[in-house]
């Protein structure tokens, strides 16, 4: 958690430096506070190598850390102040001419409001240096080096990488052809004759998805079945979201057209697309048994003979509690297909043999470590991906001491610590903002490198978006993000269930995820965030309103679909710093008119929301760079002044009515 903040300590530091050098003697009653500031912040970088290092298993320098990236966001608050102001009272045409905090301090108005945070702020770091010291941090110079060069994956080729198997050995090719024979056979219906559920199960991260896509693929099975279906089950999904999404995926009509909330509607619909029809199911990741005992066995009773359902999940209750017939358990990889996975992902076919047999031994210890999980293995040949291939590099992973720490809770997977560990300063945070994304939320790529721009996760200019995409590619060659296969040729990427679950870990005491009313609720009494993703759906999303949000008031992402309870008077102003919102099929129409308050904005995206047009006064959100209505289809105009904003550099008005554009839109 400790490696953006060298960005951040970098940028303001700069800026503050700049500033006292040109027109110090000016600025009477601050400059002497602006030059702490900047000394300070640069002293505070020296200790940051060593809290990256610590801050993992020690949770006073957890604190620590989230403490000095707090007030680090409040510094990169007052430069943006400043350069509002700016904007504001001078020409565009005179824009990046003058440091905007100069300008800025030369209004004795603007002077004394700023002076007055700096000194606040130089106040607040005078008490983080002091809990620094007792926490005795030693001088590193290996963070510097992380964030000046970036690593030696993005140096090579990335498109065979993209390519590389997770499959290997025999063992799932026996895996499959036992499963198939099972699935086809013409033994194991219920007591109906119309179908079977057959179950996949063992632990996070062995490979249970891996194995039932190739199931899901084999020839066999393509001839045995009319119609095949995939259904991914998240945890907290909805009885009409996933009727209707498996309504699509069964090639059916949707009721009414679509958009229908009736679920008798939707069973009646599903009931149609799969009546008398020979059917595949795979319902992947179930954690409980209620989507299909309650929900789809019923619509799904009405396919053919000899139809079957493949699930796959880590619980064997689930599987006894759905009835199956069969339950498959996966093993972990052996000794020999556990190296033939790290070699697919370290080496090319290309790579001379002698070389790849010289690191065997090594690898063979390394792939021990793993404990035989492929996704573990995956993560690490990623890892290895960034190093030389060379035995000291390989014997320096090995004996890391992370292997041997003491888990600080069950999402500590070692090999995806290690990962994260060795990620330079630039790419932390960017894998983190990734695992706020919602499952079921597609966002492609130029929407995730979007995200991290206007977050200031990414840092280059005008080159800002080409380094944000190479930092998606470097996440996917390290593993770490994967290409969804429903989109291969997009680079949309998921990220598996066990490193979300450990990159949530990491950034919890800035960072919440929430996926229904009661965690949310109880969580926000409790702490303050700069980040939230909030999908609230199911069990207790009728009770969740928007008052639980109010007292956040340091958020700076904001991610919120599906239902909030608003009420007159609720609005953003609440979120003063919030750079990014992203709203999704929510009923937060009349927030919408106060986002023009949001002076801080760079992204916003309303999908699917009931709207039809964004406020006139838009144009005073100077920041803002990114804005997607995505769905809107009651959107019908865009505000003449959208043409003001000159810092707009993304505009998405797909499936909206909208048809013109401002007169003057560049």
């Amino acid at each position: 958690m400790a490696g953006v903040l060298d960005a951040s300590a970098s940028y303001v530091t700069n800026m503050l430096t700049e500033m006292a050098k040109e027109e110090v003697a000016m600025l009477i009653g601050v400059s002497d506070g602006i030059r702490d500031l900047s000394i300070k912040l640069g002293d505070l970088k020296n200790f940051l190598a060593d809290a990256d290092r610590r801050n993992i298993t020690d949770e006073s320098v957890r604190g620590w850390v989230g403490e000095l990236k707090r007030a680090m966001y409040l510094a990169t608050d007052i430069v943006d102040l400043c350069q509002l102001k700016a904007m504001e009272q001078r020409p565009s045409k005179h824009m990046g001419c003058l440091n905007p905090l100069i300008f800025c301090m030369r209004n004795p108005l603007h002077s004394h409001d700023i002076g007055t945070r700096i000194k606040a702020l130089n106040k607040e770091l005078d008490s983080i240096c002091e809990r620094g010291n007792k926490l005795k941090f030693a001088k590193l110079e290996v963070y510097q080096d992380m964030t000046m060069t970036r690593s030696l994956a993005t140096d090579r080729k990335t498109d065979s990488l993209l390519e590389r198997s997770g499959i290997v050995g025999e063992k799932i090719e026996e895996d499959t052809r036992a499963l198939v024979e099972v699935l086809t056979s013409e033994e194991g219906n219920d007591k109906t004759g119309r179908h079977m559920v057959v179950a996949i199960v063992g632990v996070g991260g062995i490979g249970k998805t891996t194995l039932g896509k190739k199931v899901f693929n084999d020839e066999a099975i393509k001839g045995k079945f009319t119609k095949k279906i995939w259904l991914s089950i998240t945890q907290n999904f909805t009885d009409v979201e996933l009727l209707s999404t498996t309504i699509t995926a069964a090639g059916g009509d949707q009721p009414g057209g679509g958009g229908t909330r009736d679920r008798a509607l939707l069973v009646d619909a599903l009931k149609n697309a799969i009546k008398d029809k020979k059917f595949f199911l795979v319902l992947d990741d179930m954690w409980g048994a209620d989507a299909w005992n309650k929900l789809l066995m019923t619509p799904f009773g009405y396919g053919g003979p000899g139809s079957r359902v493949l699930i796959t999940t880590r619980s064997e209750t689930v599987a006894r509690n759905m009835k199956a017939a069969h339950c498959h358990h996966v093993d972990k990889l052996g000794r020999e297909d556990a190296w033939s996975l790290l070699k697919n992902q370290v080496f090319t076919t290309e790579e001379n043999g002698h070389e790849v047999d010289v690191l065997k031994e090594i690898g063979l210890q390394i792939v021990e470590k793993c404990d035989g999980l492929p996704l573990a293995i995956k993560v690490t040949g990623g890892l290895l991906c960034s190093k030389e291939k060379s035995q000291r590099a390989w014997e320096d992973l090995l004996d890391d001491s992370i292997w041997s720490v003491t888990p600080v809770s069950d999402e500590l997977n070692y090999a995806v610590y290690l990962s994260y560990k060795d990620l330079p300063a630039y790419l932390k945070q960017c894998f983190l903002h990734f695992s706020l994304k919602p499952k079921k939320v597609v966002l492609e790529v130029n929407e995730i490198v979007s995200m991290w721009i206007c977050e200031g996760l990414v840092q280059g200019g005008s080159n800002s978006l080409e380094e944000g995409k190479k930092n998606y590619k470097e996440l996917i060659l390290r593993n770490l993000i994967e290409i969804d296969p429903s989109f291969p040729s997009q680079l949309i990427c998921i990220m598996h269930d066990v490193i979300r679950s450990f990159a949530q870990v990491m950034a919890k005491d800035e960072t919440l995820v929430a996926h229904n009313g009661d965690t949310a609720k109880r969580t926000l009494k409790s702490s303050k965030f700069l980040r939230l993703s909030i999908e609230i759906e199911g069990v207790g999303s009728e009770e969740f309103e928007w008052r639980y949000l109010r007292e956040e008031k340091l958020l700076r992402t904001l991610i919120l679909t599906r239902n909030i309870k608003t009420q007159p008077g609720d609005s953003l102003i609440n979120f003063p710093s919030l750079r990014l919102l992203h709203v999704e099929s929510a009923n937060t129409v009349a927030l919408v008119e106060s986002v023009y308050q949001l002076k801080h904005l760079r992204y916003l995206t309303l999908k699917k929301v009931s709207m039809c047009t964004l406020p006139e006064n838009i144009h005073e959100m100077k920041f803002l760079q990114h804005i997607s209505l995505e769905g809107c289809e009651g959107f019908v105009k865009l505000a003449n002044s959208i043409v003001r904003l000159q810092g707009l550099r993304f505009l998405d008005i797909g499936d909206t009515c909208v048809n013109s554009i401002p007169r003057g839109f560049r």
